[in-house]
């Protein structure tokens, strides 16, 4: 594994961990179909968190075994702040498209949790994979 490869899997880890803490981390992952959208972040099926989780996530854990070649540009950390930008608005974390309970925070815990560490965790992939 070369050392760039390396230094984002540490990144990736980071963003795990942070999901994982954040009580962001689903315990089963979502219907096979929910997968297979075609539409950016998987957007009308997952909530921005289930994509980086079950796809996102994935994705790079494979490009980085396979030593293969990063993408060029890479820009979720916008999508994030949107994403718990509105879900702070809404006090929820599922939408229409996922499973009733799943990678759902309760009204009282979706106030509580500083979605701020994901969004720089998010900012410093975005940075890395833009400044090969």
């Amino acid at each position: 594994m070369s050392e760039r490869h390396s230094r984002l899997a540490n990144l990736l880890f980071d963003l795990e961990k942070e999901l994982r803490e954040s009580q962001l981390w689903a315990e089963q992952s979502p219907a096979p179909e929910a997968l297979l959208s075609t539409e950016p972040f998987s957007i009308d099926l997952l909530t921005f968190t289930e994509w980086l989780q079950f796809i996102f996530l994935p994705k790079m854990y494979a490009t980085i075994e396979a030593s293969e070649d990063l993408p060029q540009s890479c820009s979720i950390a916008p999508m994030a702040e949107q994403f718990f930008s509105a879900e702070q608005v809404s006090g929820k974390t599922s939408n229409a498209g996922s499973g009733e309970g799943f990678n759902a925070v309760s009204k009282e815990t979706a106030g509580k949790i500083d979605r701020g560490p994901i969004i720089r965790r998010l900012a410093d992939i975005d940075y890395f994979i833009c400044d090969q």
